[in-house]
């Protein structure tokens, strides 16, 4: 019997490294210090790096401290931002007596035309005034260098603003002649009403090349690397009450995780594959989130392609460095400043130089004592945000020649659209799954 014969396709390979030591709690321990330490340590590395900007910004004009301004003397000052937020809740108004009758202009967004912003640094404060600041864009705990003087009823009137800008970027290798990809995805939400089964295996099954169009297997064999973004399982509510559960329910429990182990036990069969935690995930609230514990996943753990991350993670794939969330940095954002869109955000942080500078003011993280982990000290070739709404995407350039691609991934189970990045020149694009009945 004559067989016909068939194309292979062989999946391409490259060299990864993880980078996420900085974000892993080792030898950290709580001896109930304050989130004090954190702002100071930021502030300490930011006003270094905003002292050396400085002379080639403004040179003709000195660099004061809060406590050191004059009346009507122009200068520099640099601190830690700080805004007053009329409608930002507060824990202690659920136990007050007297309830705000002021209602929420979005329920979602706390921003308010009355909402203004102070400077910070260990000398005072200062109330900042001015148009050259816009409170509707910044958010409590960036730290940048201002240019303005004092008047005489104590308000520092801001006339321009310097932030840190994109950091130093590793040069990126020009001798990538084939296209890679790297598939990214996020919000599986398995365990949800909106998730399905299907549209899952659709997505491994692309992966992993078992499709039938060759085209199609030729796309998954250049496939190099998977990453996870975050929010992979969802819980039933109903069972987290905090009560003892029967067997019944744990069982129930662990379904969700059960599922997404034969899945990634799929996907790591055949190429390498990162897991990131995400705010539903069985992982700690705070940032920086550490990685789902192995024992999760039996059927996955053993293959030495599978890695369970932190949350953000930053690694090299043939020397193209990524850095990414789950999302949780970007949503706080949209909650305490605005923009025209969730990329704006992403961009936002990048030239601040911190992945979440609204942490730990409104964004719940570990109290570090002497360091930030959270500034951006290199600048990615690609930086992703997952569990977004819907895909964008935008490559930003620095003032130095950097070039990052910065990429919003949206929750497959509500759009069944995964984003592949090609090494070879940062370009993505989606690939989407529908399922049709």
């Amino acid at each position: 019997m004559e067989i016909d014969s068939e194309t292979t396709h062989e999946r391409k390979q490259s060299d990864y490294i993880c980078l996420d030591e900085r974000f892993e709690i080792q030898k950290e321990m709580y001896r109930g210090q304050q989130y004090s330490q954190i702002y100071f340590a930021r502030l300490h590395l930011m006003r270094t790096l905003l002292y050396s900007l400085a002379p080639s910004w403004k040179p003709h004009l000195p660099v004061c401290k809060v406590l050191g301004l004059e009346e009507g003397k122009e200068c520099i000052i640099v601190g830690t931002l700080f805004k007053h937020m009329k409608l930002k809740p507060c824990v202690l108004d659920e136990y007050s007596k007297e309830r705000s009758v002021t209602p929420l202009v979005k329920p979602h967004n706390f921003m308010h035309p009355d909402d203004s912003l102070i400077l910070e640094d260990e000398s005072g404060r200062v109330k900042l005034g001015g148009s050259a600041l816009s409170p509707a864009v910044y958010v409590t705990g960036v730290v940048v260098a201002l240019h303005g003087k004092e008047t005489s009823a104590g308000e520092f009137v801001v006339e321009d603003v310097l932030e840190a800008g994109l950091p130093p970027q590793i040069e990126r290798p020009l001798d990538l002649k084939e296209d890679k990809y790297v598939l990214l995805f996020s919000g599986l939400s398995i365990g949800s009403n909106s998730s399905n089964p299907l549209l899952f295996q659709l997505l491994v099954d692309h992966i992993t090349g078992h499709v039938s169009d060759d085209e199609e297997l030729g796309l998954a064999a250049q496939i190099v690397h998977v990453v996870i973004a975050g929010n992979s399982v969802e819980f039933p509510r109903k069972l987290l009450t905090g009560q003892n559960m029967a067997s019944k329910d744990q069982s129930t429990l662990y379904e969700p995780i059960k599922e997404l182990d034969i899945m990634l036990n799929q996907i790591a069969a055949g190429v390498s594959v990162d897991i990131m935690p995400g705010l539903n995930d069985p992982a700690n609230f705070a940032l920086p989130q550490q990685p789902l514990n192995r024992c999760l996943f039996p059927g996955s753990a053993p293959y030495n392609t599978f890695r369970s991350c932190t949350n953000p993670h930053s690694f090299d794939v043939d020397n193209i460095r990524f850095l990414g969330t789950s999302g949780q940095n970007i949503d706080d954002l949209d909650k305490y400043s605005e923009a025209e869109s969730k990329l704006d955000f992403v961009e936002r942080t990048l030239k601040w130089r911190h992945l979440a500078p609204t942490a730990p003011n409104t964004l719940g993280c570990y109290p570090f004592t002497d360091r930030d982990p959270f500034l951006i000290e290199t600048c990615p070739h690609v930086y992703f945000v997952g569990n977004q709404d819907k895909y964008d995407s935008r490559l930003v350039k620095g003032s130095e020649g950097q070039l990052v691609r910065l990429i919003c991934i949206p929750k497959f189970c509500e759009t069944g659209v995964a984003v592949a990045v090609n090494l070879r020149n940062l370009e993505c694009h989606t690939r989407s799954f529908n399922i049709q009945l």
